[in-house]
């Protein structure tokens, strides 16, 4: 399905646009404990960092480094890290905010995109500063496990969509972002592509119920892996392989009980321990072409108490309650374009306002590129107050 001599350039693009990180968190600065957080979204700590979208490159920007409080799939309270970043251009007013999932990066702490963004590698930043250069603000989720203890619950989508969310609650509450215009009061606008497209769908699905509170205009949303067993199945034995592996971590971090381990031989166990260890170039080598069988003594992906996990992280089963802008190539290698097409009908059957865009030959890491601006264009036409009825009927 997906051919051999494209895969040196699949990871080589996987590489530049979703996900070389540095190997250290933000650095230089002395984290300012805050009193005992209790609300989703309450800072935990913050620190002065910088932004970078390649290395030593200036972007007139403030930033800092936060971990803040969230929710667990499982809804129980845990800690997030991600980073705020603000535009150094003398507005005090309400200024527009974005919340910012990235796409795979990979499941060791050195990934997360606060761990890259002084250094200039997390190259995802060439399109966040995009987004700054529009005047914006910008809160960028490192996702639950990735640059905290414990494992990255990553493809988990309940969590991804409430750090999500949380990000952007967190950014109102940095006292050092409000001075900058970043209020309770600030429009918002939900912004990802791949994981993050999982992330930011799953925050406007839970927007109304999670946190109503927060000013949303809009979600530009993209290569999104709406049905994650149909995306294991597409990706099993061809050039995503590894990804598939990395999803079964992250689940099995969200839900323990789903005892991975027991499923591995030891090739398995040794992917595992090297993928917890290692970011998204080297976890895709690595994975190249392999089989689920090639990895495990059963494939728990038969398993009814895996199906219902990976079931339980669907999209399409809620409303969101805001606008949304959903792009999917329609030659991508990785999330079938099918899967987002399907998203789109679940969507418009629930009676959402969806501005539907397929990318003609699009491949994944292309309609990353080519999305982001016309997703970011439709942003700023609701934060206009622009009015969108989208393309359902």
């Amino acid at each position: 399905m997906h051919p051999r001599s494209s895969a040196l350039t699949a990871v080589a693009a996987l590489t530049l646009a979703l996900g070389l990180s540095g190997s250290s968190a933000a650095a230089g600065s002395t984290v300012a404990d805050r009193p005992a957080a209790d609300r989703p979204g309450d800072l935990v700590s913050s620190s002065p960092t910088s932004f970078h979208p390649l290395p030593g490159q200036p972007t007139n920007t403030r930033a800092w480094h936060i971990t803040y409080r969230s929710t667990t799939a499982k809804g129980t309270p845990n800690t997030v890290s991600g980073t705020v970043i603000v535009p150094k251009d003398g507005h005090t007013g309400p200024r527009p905010l974005i919340t910012y999932a990235v796409g795979t990066v990979g499941l060791a702490d050195a990934c997360a995109p606060s761990a890259g963004f002084p250094k200039g590698t997390t190259m995802e930043a060439n399109l966040i500063q995009q987004l700054t250069a529009r005047g914006w603000a910008v809160a960028v989720t490192d996702y639950e496990g990735l640059g905290t203890p414990g494992d990255h619950t990553y493809t988990v989508g309940r969590a991804e969509g409430q750090a999500v969310l949380d990000a952007a609650r967190a950014a109102q509450r940095l006292p050092e972002a409000a001075a900058s215009g970043v209020t309770r009061t600030s429009p918002v606008g939900i912004m990802g592509y791949s994981q993050g497209g999982q992330a930011t769908s799953w925050a406007a699905e839970l927007h109304r119920s999670y946190a109503p509170e927060l000013q949303v205009k809009g979600t530009a949303t993209g290569g999104v892996p709406a049905d994650l067993r149909k995306v294991a199945d597409y990706n099993n034995g061809s050039i995503g392989a590894g990804l598939i592996l990395m999803a079964a971590v992250g689940q099995n971090a969200a839900f323990p009980e789903l005892h991975l381990d027991s499923y591995l031989n030891d090739k398995g166990r040794h992917y595992v321990d090297f993928m917890k260890k290692n970011c998204v170039a080297a976890e895709t080598v690595a994975g190249l072409f392999k089989r689920i069988s090639d990895v495990t003594v059963r494939n728990p992906l038969d398993e009814p108490d895996w199906q219902a996990r990976l079931r339980a992280s669907d999209l399409g089963t809620r409303t969101p309650d805001a606008p949304v802008y959903l792009y999917h190539g329609t030659a991508d290698e990785l999330i079938p374009y099918a899967v987002g097409r399907q998203l789109r009908a679940d969507w418009c059957a629930r009676g959402a306002t969806v501005q539907w865009t397929p990318l003609p030959l699009g491949e994944h890491v292309l309609g990353a590129i080519v999305g982001a601006t016309p997703a970011a264009d439709w942003l700023a036409d609701r934060f206009a107050g622009k009015p969108t009825s989208g393309n359902c009927a």
